[in-house]
């Protein structure tokens, strides 16, 4: 997480008359009263989580409450009033009161059976279909160890604490959530939380209509797991940057190396990283994948072909990598792309990013490897459709610069080079680099804005002196001879040197 600066300071015994402090407080305060029943007493997490521990009162966790003119669910407690729990903590919230399992060697994460909060119980099938379809496109990833629906379901019902949860199932996150039905709409809430620390990671709502129950299931599960994975993947990034240097496994080498390549930060580094992860596993797929892919990004980066010894480095990794993936989705869609990419096995490059994409439809990576390899094998509307559904999985995700510049290319050779210049043009707004230019810069030419082309090459040039346009040929190895000219001829006319 980013640090953040307070954006001033106020004296003492000064009152702040925000809103925000004001308003959310107050209005959660008296939304929680009105749930609460006839003598009895609501708080909220924030206010459960200060008094755990330290008063001798029992809360019953009662789940995400939707509460009106408050914009996201709050997590609610009910104060144990009259019982003979009330004058001890709730066996709901004790701490060590059952043993522990021991985390797995990878993320764990645990989703929990989502509230019905609709009054409906009919509506129970449709709270149990969408966790169960959850869970198992999670079980998808093969770099997470999600927990099955027959374990997780043993807590529908009952009042939970989420460090409880994770110990009794031996996992670092959990999913948990609610559905509201009012009329003939739905609104699905689902929130991320670190069994460990309590902290929340992710949360956000869902809306849609009755008409289409189970399109409304499809769309969250696919928003869900699709914000899920990534959000999971920084906080074991993050849960590992902390960690001593002199305790690091496999695991952790291959996160190291994976925080510095998503910063695009010394990426020797975190090549070393990777070889140093299949040192200590020599059967870690993953990490043959990533060490491939360096490769072929300091390829597409510099706009200098690799040397002979360097290709042949990232194909040898790249095979090794699809002979340990099994049904791993991530090492199948990135291997394939490089062996498509720098060995121009386009037929096998193909068949793996297919198998990814079947293995797990979830999987955004897996789409845009299956873009790119089908832009290199001259099927442009699939590469277009698989960029569009890679944006959708991941629609905040840095990679989208790359599915924009994919979708220009493919354009420009479908001619449609207008829609192609404007595709190009929104990827350079977020990066400016060898292809964000290039497909700018054939898209402009050939839209008749000559100009425009040339001041892309200039520009080019700049930032990398060395690129020519006979580099087409293994910077842009589209199968068919005749559309890798296309590229090159329009490069050399917009004045990029041969």
């Amino acid at each position: 997480m980013a640090p953040y600066e307070l954006p001033y300071c106020t004296p003492a015994n000064t009152i702040i008359r925000i809103a925000d402090i004001f308003g959310d407080a107050v209005n959660v305060a008296a939304r929680l009263e009105g749930i609460s029943e006839p003598g009895g007493i609501c708080i909220s997490d924030d206010a459960q989580r200060q008094l755990r521990g330290k008063v001798d009162i029992g809360f019953d966790d009662i789940g995400l409450q939707m509460l009106k003119n408050i914009a996201e669910p709050i997590r609610a407690w009910r104060m144990q009033v009259g019982s003979a729990s009330a004058s001890s903590p709730s066996k709901s919230v004790s701490a060590g009161s059952s043993q522990s399992l021991t985390l797995p060697d990878k993320p764990s994460i645990a989703v929990l059976p989502f509230q019905n909060m609709s009054g409906d119980p009919e509506q129970d099938y449709f709270a149990d279909g969408i966790v169960e379809d959850i869970i198992t496109a999670l079980s998808r990833f093969k770099s997470l160890f999600v927990i099955a629906r027959n374990s997780s379901f043993t807590y529908k019902g009952k009042p939970v604490d989420i460090r409880k949860v994770g110990r009794e199932l031996g996992v670092r996150y959990v999913l948990e959530g609610s559905v509201r039905k009012a009329g003939g709409k739905v609104r699905i809430s689902g929130q991320l939380i670190d069994a460990t620390t309590d902290r929340h990671l992710w949360a956000n709502n869902f809306d849609g209509t009755l008409e289409d129950v189970f399109g409304l299931q499809d769309q969250v599960t696919t928003s869900v797991v699709g914000l899920i994975a990534p959000t999971v993947e920084r906080a074991e990034i993050e849960r590992v940057s902390q960690k001593p240097t002199d305790k690091l496994d496999s695991y952790d080498l291959y996160l190291r190396g994976m925080a510095l390549f998503y910063r695009n930060a010394c990426l020797p580094k975190a090549l070393a990283l990777f070889r140093a992860a299949l040192e200590e596993d020599p059967e870690f797929s993953a990490a043959y994948a990533m060490a491939a892919w360096l490769l072929l990004r300091q390829q597409g980066d510099s706009g200098v072909p690799l040397v002979a010894e360097m290709r042949m480095d990232a194909l040898q990794l790249a095979r090794l990598g699809v002979n340990l993936a099994d049904e791993d989705a991530f090492a199948l869609a990135r291997c394939g792309h490089v062996l498509a990419y720098l060995g121009h096995e386009y037929d096998r490059g193909t068949s793996l990013v297919e198998q990814a994409v079947a293995l797990n439809p979830n999987l955004a990576i897996a789409w845009d490897s299956r873009g790119w390899v089908s832009l290199m094998c001259a099927e442009y509307e699939r590469a277009i459709e698989s960029f569009d559904r890679m944006i959708r999985l991941s629609p905040l995700d840095p990679m989208r610069v790359r599915a924009w510049t994919g979708t220009s290319f493919a354009r420009f050779h479908l001619g449609r080079y207008e829609e192609g210049a404007a595709s190009a043009k929104r990827a350079i707004q977020y990066s400016t680099n060898v292809h964000t230019l290039s497909a700018y810069t054939v898209n402009t030419l050939r839209a008749g804005r000559a100009s425009q082309a040339q001041d892309a090459v200039k520009l080019l040039l700049q930032l990398q002196p060395s690129f020519r346009a006979s580099h087409v040929q293994e910077l842009f190895p589209i199968r068919l001879s005749e559309e890798r000219t296309q590229l090159a001829v329009a490069l050399r006319e917009a004045g990029l040197p041969d």
